[in-house]
């Protein structure tokens, strides 16, 4: 399994069992509606709606996504609360306080978690694509129904960490790139890898537009067989068509988030993409 990377105050946490300090997470104010998941592996772990103020200074929650979490009985007594997938720990289970009807409290640890908007009650699914600069890129899935949200970021390279300083070098080998969680019911990847080739010129080969470099270079990091067959599938559609297709079909990496002024970048400076537009290729 990849994992996503962690900071080192992540790591003492999610790796060492530590605990963050209370009223420290800004997931504490969070009401609107959405999905927790599992910093370290994307697991979805719990909703907005079992989230309640347990006034611990500490995200609480009554209930779990089943199978998502492991409970483990600690020396002390304690229980607790570790992901299912990877082992991440999360935090502790408390029973009898009363704070709800479930008289139940996962007292988790905010650094542990990650969150998605909007309330959904089945898994997000994930994809990650690389089509240029990524702030044209994240600009176009962000307006797409059934996307839950995307972060431009790094993938592809040998550096861990990577700062954009470094990757607008072309030595890291890393990517420009926009990670997408979507609604499966909502939204599919074969509709969204669509998308992400009628928003660039696939057939370029040296970057996107006026941004080039290895860096720009247009690619798909499928994260399944099943992914990488609708990818594949759909150049081969691309081809009969006449298009030159330059797109590289790459397995998927660690993901690492960009700087936060890269994030939702047209949208803060209140502009429009200069290097990505939408053309109609697909007959959908």
């Amino acid at each position: 399994m990849i994992y996503n990377p962690l900071t080192e105050d992540e790591k003492r946490v999610i790796i060492h069992k530590g605990t963050e300090a209370p009223f420290s997470s800004p997931l504490l104010k969070i009401k609107e509606p959405g999905t927790f998941i599992c910093k370290q592996c994307n697991q979805p772990l719990f909703y907005t709606k079992w989230k309640f103020d347990s006034g611990t200074g500490y995200p609480s929650f009554d209930e779990i996504i089943p199978g998502s979490v492991r409970l483990t009985l600690e020396a002390d007594g304690r229980t607790e609360v570790s992901c299912s997938s990877c082992r991440a720990h999360l935090g502790h289970k408390f029973d009898g306080e009363q704070f709800t009807q479930k008289n139940t409290r996962y007292c988790i640890d905010g650094i542990s978690l990650r969150f998605i908007p909007q309330e959904i009650d089945i898994t997000p699914e994930r994809a990650i694509y690389a089509a240029g600069c990524f702030w044209g890129v994240e600009y176009y899935f962000r307006k797409t129904a059934g996307v839950l949200m995307a972060t431009s970021g790094y993938t592809g390279g040998h550096v861990d960490f990577p700062t954009y300083e470094q990757v607008k070098t072309g030595l890291t080998g890393h990517f420009e790139a926009v990670e997408v969680f979507y609604h499966p019911q909502e939204t599919s990847y074969e509709k969204l890898t669509k998308l992400f080739f009628e928003i660039h010129d696939f057939s370029q080969e040296d970057g996107q537009g006026p941004d080039i470099g290895p860096q720009y270079k247009s690619a798909i990091f499928y994260l399944t067989e099943t992914q990488k067959q609708i990818a594949e599938h759909l150049i081969e559609m691309l081809k009969s068509k006449g298009f030159k297709v330059a797109t590289q079909l790459l397995p998927a990496s660690v993901f690492w988030p960009a700087e936060s002024y890269h994030q939702n970048y047209y949208y803060k400076v209140g502009s429009s993409p200069y290097c990505h537009f939408r053309r109609k290729i697909f007959d959908e």
